[in-house]
């Protein structure tokens, strides 16, 4: 019997959707509607008799990770220390599944970050190429297209194989206006989905083939591992020594072994702001509006509100999403270059470009509502049964005024409870822990005082989330007292 494994690909960063995508809080675990991308890829796999899931992410997210699969069993999170695309990521999740799945374990790798529908003839299609998978064919999924689009790379099929796939004739880049129009009149040409399905030792076998010194560094990378509960952790130096590359370059363009096979149903990469027009519902004017939005004479607009009235008036073709401390305004047809003001962001070292003014943590989250010379205030909630780690800062002090629920304090060497409408002081150099012990949330005003209020003023003692390693005066390496 077949073991499957679904490897969930989440390491990415999303910058074209900008600015609700941040590199800090990005696309897939973002809530669009009631549920995340993340928690959706999770969702379509359990249509699947599956193993275990391997989630492949990175550091920096692996608590929205692991706040997404906390319900979920049988779920390993494996964290790479850098992002190096594609084809190191699955070499981590083969090696893993022939540890714990047999000698011939199939991948299923999605994704984190895609939609389609209906589910079910994805699941048909799984199904269906799963005998050519055992007998050695490293198989993509190749979306049926609907229109000459120009942001997608295209699967040119060959000749027809046993059940329902093709032979890879060729992959095409993402064509222009006039060569995307005759792959789509041809009839042979598949969108590129990036979903694979495949043995775990086929794979490693092309990959030693053909990039031997990938599966090197990933391999040694894997046996130098550390575990921390879900958390799997290769060796940062071994695994940072491979080369960046795509599954597609690295293996599938160069093994006679590439199969496809068709998935005729709607589908999106939701990689930019265009492709979250097409699949929103419009107005009569062609408007497709998200959150608090008002119109007057507008065609063909996408227009996303995250608290924010937006009010537009007499445009059209323009892309407008607020944010609390940023706004994208674009034309539709150019909404691809926001990720040239994410790349002018960064060099900048301007925060916007990697956190919300709003930052999710392991213990909940905080939102800076106001800052000035010598002071900052910061809304914070933590979760039931969430603490902050056991810090103290040199530069600041910090006033904490509770508004709900129950406050567990620990300050030097003494534990008091401080609840709703009442308040404490921390002074300057204090050790000092904060802790949730209720079953609602913790919500609570920070005022930061002091002649420097940058993150970096922390020192860790100790964390329940494995955190807070760090020697006595070293610096956090996040825009957070929690890093």
């Amino acid at each position: 019997m077949t073991t499957l494994f679904p490897v969930i690909l989440c390491g990415g960063t999303g910058s074209r959707l900008w600015p609700l995508s941040r590199a800090g809080h990005p696309k897939q675990f973002i809530e669009f509607g009631s549920t995340s991308l993340l928690a959706d890829t999770l969702a379509r796999c359990a249509g699947l008799e599956h193993d275990r899931l391997l989630i492949v992410s990175n550091e920096a997210h692996r608590f929205y990770v692991s706040d997404t699969v906390r319900n979920l069993p049988a779920a390993d999170i494996i964290l790479e220390p850098e992002q190096r695309n594609t084809a190191p990521a699955i070499a981590l999740a083969a090696l893993r599944a022939l540890e714990v799945g047999g000698p011939q374990p199939v991948l299923l790798v999605l994704p984190a970050d895609h939609r389609m529908e209906p589910e079910d003839v994805f699941v048909r299609a799984v199904r269906t190429a799963l005998p050519a998978v055992e007998e050695g064919r490293l198989v993509t999924f190749g979306i049926t297209p609907t229109s000459p689009a120009t942001g997608f790379g295209y699967i040119i099929r060959g000749e027809a194989l046993p059940h329902g796939l093709y032979e890879v004739a060729r992959f095409q880049e993402k064509p222009d206006a006039a060569t995307a129009r005759r792959l789509l009149d041809s009839g042979e040409a598949l969108w590129n989905s990036g979903m694979f399905l495949f043995r775990a030792d086929v794979y490693l076998e092309q990959l030693r083939r053909f990039r031997p010194e990938m599966f090197a560094a990933v391999s040694a990378a894997w046996q130098r591992r550390t575990a921390d509960g879900r958390f799997l952790r290769p060796d940062a130096e071994a695994f940072c020594a491979s080369a960046a590359d795509s599954v597609d370059y690295a293996i599938m363009e160069k093994t006679d072994r590439a199969a496809v096979i068709p998935l005729p149903l709607r589908w999106n990469d939701l990689g930019s702001w265009e492709a979250f027009y097409e699949i929103s519902p419009h107005d009569a004017e062609g408007n497709a509006r998200q959150g608090d939005v008002m119109t007057e004479g507008c065609r063909n607009c996408y227009l996303h509100s995250t608290g924010r009235l937006v009010a537009a008036v007499g445009v059209e073709d323009v892309a407008v999403v607020e944010t609390r401390d940023a706004v994208l305004v674009a034309r539709r047809d150019r909404v691809q270059e926001v990720k040239n003001i994410v790349q002018r962001l960064e060099a900048a070292k301007r925060p916007e470009h990697a956190l919300h003014p709003r930052v999710c943590r392991p213990w909940g989250s905080y939102e800076r509502l106001a800052a000035g010379d010598r002071f900052q205030v910061k809304h914070i909630v933590v979760n039931p049964g969430g603490e902050l780690s056991l810090q103290k800062h040199y530069h600041r002090a910090e006033h904490w005024v509770v508004v709900g629920g129950v406050a567990e304090v620990t300050l030097n060497d003494s534990v008091r409870v401080v609840t709703e409408n009442e308040s404490i002081y921390i002074p300057q150099g204090s050790l000092h822990r904060l802790r949730n012990p209720g079953k609602l949330p913790l919500l609570l005003i920070e005022i930061q005082t002091g002649g420097y209020l940058g993150e970096d003023d922390i020192v860790r003692v100790s964390d329940i989330y494995g955190r807070a390693d760090a020697p006595p005066a070293a610096p956090a390496k996040d825009d957070d007292k929690e890093a």
